[in-house]
């Protein structure tokens, strides 16, 4: 019996020694925490996360744009979960989000904001750090609307509130994407969101042709594995559609920034021709106290200047008492 029970000391003893020398090893080596793929049920809708680090730390809350997914912080996420507890979901009609039927869901960035605020009041998460990007806006903007104080601080990545960060070309575009019911507009809107147009329109875009290669082709891999169907592009095409109430909305978000006065780190690819970098300015008359970096790079900074980013990240958080 006393063999048994030296034998189970010990084997416990090794066991804790060795999580122990795993945590050592981590830190001297500034080894990120792993990553964790997960899914929460919604009223029977499954929604995707990816999370990370530890829930003693604030907790940064990654929203993503058109056409991706959390995907798109598959390498920024281990530069911040270090320090930060990390949630970064796939939309609903997204990733590996659940695709409801458009034929028979009308999608509005009403209902993700909706689902997404369910996600993290399901994970318990009271109070977070907000990064926007693209499509985030809208989502992150509708969030705080129903609760400014929620947010401890925003992180803006081309995520367009200001009219001055979209050409009349670009504010034309959505305009009728909502007024223009026919058929050859349907078309259009449904040819942007193929494979020549996500990679070519999109990731491509505004890159330099001689330097493609600094923008990884899993990118748009992943995500054209998701708008592979005629519904899966239908999704996105109704949001489309929807994007207009944004710009119409603009103003009301631009008086709960003035009022609330959010701590606001604005990281900008400036060389983004879809949300302009004076739609980076543009915050400035809001939130002059933010901070401001316009990066070479264009609307996916992200996939481009992971790092420098999330540097910008780490420090303005640490500076502003974030940690």
């Amino acid at each position: 019996m006393k063999k048994i029970l030296i034998i189970t000391l010990l084997t416990i003893s090794i066991i804790a020694c060795k999580h122990s020398n795993d945590e050592t090893i981590a830190q001297e080596f500034f080894l990120p925490p792993s990553t964790t793929y997960n899914y929460a049920t919604i009223d029977g809708v499954k929604i995707f996360y990816r999370e990370s680090g530890s829930r003693e730390h604030p907790t940064l809350v990654l929203l993503h744009g058109y056409p991706s997914s959390s995907h798109s912080y598959r390498n920024l996420i281990p530069m911040l979960s270090t320090h930060y507890h990390v949630i970064a979901p796939d939309n609903l009609g997204s990733g590996y989000s659940d695709h409801l039927d458009p034929d028979s869901t009308d999608y509005t960035f009403d209902l993700l904001a909706d689902y997404t605020s369910q996600l993290l009041d399901k994970l318990d998460i009271s109070n977070f750090i907000m990064y926007m990007q693209d499509f985030g806006a809208p989502v992150g903007y509708r969030m705080m609307m129903n609760d400014p104080k929620r947010i401890d601080a925003l992180i803006v990545q081309n995520a367009n509130a200001y009219l001055d960060g979209l050409t009349p070309n670009r504010q034309d575009f959505f305009r009728t994407a909502q007024s223009d019911n026919s058929k050859e507009k349907y078309d259009f809107l449904y040819s942007i969101t193929g494979a020549d147009a996500v990679i070519n329109k999109q990731y491509l875009f505004d890159i330099d042709s001689a330097n493609t290669n600094i923008q990884s082709p899993d990118a748009w891999t992943h995500d054209l594995a998701f708008l592979n169907s005629e519904k899966d592009r239908k999704i996105q095409v109704e949001l489309f559609q929807d994007y207009n109430n944004n710009l119409i909305q603009y103003p009301e978000w631009q008086k709960m920034l003035k009022d609330n006065q959010p701590k606001t780190l604005i990281v900008w690819g400036e060389k983004d021709m879809k949300f302009n970098a004076d739609g980076a300015k543009a915050y400035l008359r809001d939130l002059p106290n933010a901070e401001l970096h316009l990066l070479d790079a264009g609307h996916f900074a992200a996939e481009e200047k992971t790092r420098e980013i999330a540097e910008l990240i780490l420090t303005f958080l640490d500076k502003n008492g974030l940690k």
